[in-house]
């Protein structure tokens, strides 16, 4: 079954979510531990009378948090909410952030988790009779395994290519022609770069889709115009999700720079970094989550730390509202030097724009009385593009910005989350 739709189009979609998040206190108020005393200390174990008041009252949940209950509370934490012997599928964050969360889910939470990707698949154009390609290593992040099992569900051919080194990868999505290839943004251009030293055409990838997640990117223009550019006859869908959180947005090809929330799946807020206040529409903030179906091992107000920036998609209905240019960084990634905020997804947005560029990485030393900002870069070839480079940078950060070029091989190479924001101090 697909994640169901607000099926009432008389009632606001907030209407909707009140009743979706009352339903999963009652599922979860009288033996889940942890959210139990928040609910208490909130004046919710019976629900709330309404959004204004959940907001208001009920406090944050965050990743430090949940880190120290599994710490306190071994081996899963406070957090689920049946015995662990009814849990039968086990995740576990990257730690990109700090120590790695277990993640567990019920048969009943994991189909909500499939729901939601299936949504995914369909607003890409994926249907029954596709082929879908998964370059990458199935490790024991959700996304992977989530996006597999949804696509065999929803009737794809679903074509695992872990364990394979990025060549044998190209050669294999060659003689299998797949519609759909799932991989990170920076892994579409690390393939593409490999076809050319190899000689390989990817115009003969049968590729039409290419559905990116993991890190900033396939909602940026010059991102997306790079990968579209290598890989010919194909568009790029971005995603976003969470090994915790689940599939929480997707792309459609003909509105490429946003990504759509699924707010029949979750309850979605925007708010300033560290604080309690909305922002604006079209301001950068922190994303802040509550999953209103996963009962099994729910998240109620979690802060994401993803930095997004809302826009409306409705008149009808202000509670409709995407995220313009995807997620644009991470709250602990954003810097501000010399009182301009940088965060990865704008800085990344320069360097595909700029031609002759491989790799790169983004060195920001706060140990000066005035932050310092560094880009490395690995040319493609015997051009130097280091005078370009260093002239966008600063036409688009209004700051001059040191540019270095290193010797191929020098950056590291990825295959899953890029790390490229280096932050001394």
């Amino acid at each position: 079954m697909i994640a169901a739709k607000f099926a009432a189009p008389d009632v606001s979609i907030e209407q909707q979510q009140l009743a979706a998040l009352n339903r999963l206190i009652a599922g979860i108020a009288a033996t889940n531990v942890f959210y139990r005393r928040k609910l208490e200390a909130a004046g919710g174990l019976g629900g709330f009378e309404s959004l204004a008041a959940f907001r208001e009252r009920m406090p944050f949940t965050t990743k430090p948090e949940l880190a120290r209950d599994q710490l306190e509370n071994p081996p899963f934490g406070s957090t689920l909410t049946y015995p662990h012997k009814t849990y039968t599928r086990y995740h576990q964050t990257s730690g990109t952030g700090g120590r790695p969360l277990a993640w567990l889910d019920t048969t009943e939470s994991w189909q909500w988790v499939l729901d939601n990707w299936k949504v995914v698949w369909q607003k890409a154009g994926a249907g029954p009779g596709d082929a879908a390609f998964f370059a990458f290593s199935f490790g024991p992040f959700l996304g992977f395994w989530a996006a597999f099992d949804s696509a065999v569900q929803l009737g794809l051919r679903a074509i695992p290519a872990g364990g394979l080194s990025s060549l044998e990868r190209l050669r294999f999505l060659i003689a299998r022609r797949p519609r759909h290839l799932c991989c990170t943004p920076t892994y579409a251009l690390r393939l593409a770069e490999v076809a050319r030293a190899e000689a390989i055409d990817l115009r003969d990838s049968g590729v039409q889709r290419i559905l990116v997640a993991g890190e900033p990117g396939g909602s940026v223009p010059e991102i997306r115009a790079r990968i579209e550019q290598s890989w010919p006859g194909a568009r790029v869908v971005d995603h976003h999700g969470m090994t915790e959180i689940g599939p929480v947005s997707y792309g459609v090809p003909e509105q490429p720079t946003l990504l759509r929330l699924m707010h029949h799946s979750y309850l979605c807020e925007v708010l300033k970094p560290d604080g309690n206040e909305r922002v604006a529409a079209g301001e950068t903030g922190e994303l802040v989550l509550t999953t209103l179906g996963r009962t099994a091992c729910p998240l109620v107000r979690y802060r994401t730390g993803d930095l997004v920036r809302p826009v409306p998609v409705s008149q009808a209905d202000p509670a409709d509202f995407a995220l313009e240019g995807g997620v644009l960084g991470r709250v602990d990634d954003m810097v501000i030097v010399r009182g301009v905020n940088l965060y990865p997804s704008a800085v990344e947005a320069v360097v595909r724009g700029v031609s002759g560029v491989r790799e790169y990485q983004v060195e920001i030393d706060k140990r000066r009385t005035l932050p310092e900002v560094t880009v490395r870069f690995e040319a493609v070839d015997h051009r130097d593009p280091s005078h370009e480079l260093a002239k966008q940078l600063r036409a688009t950060f209004q700051m001059r910005i040191e540019v270095e070029k290193v010797s191929p091989g020098t950056l590291p190479v990825f295959e899953m989350k890029a790390r490229r924001w280096k932050i001394l101090g």
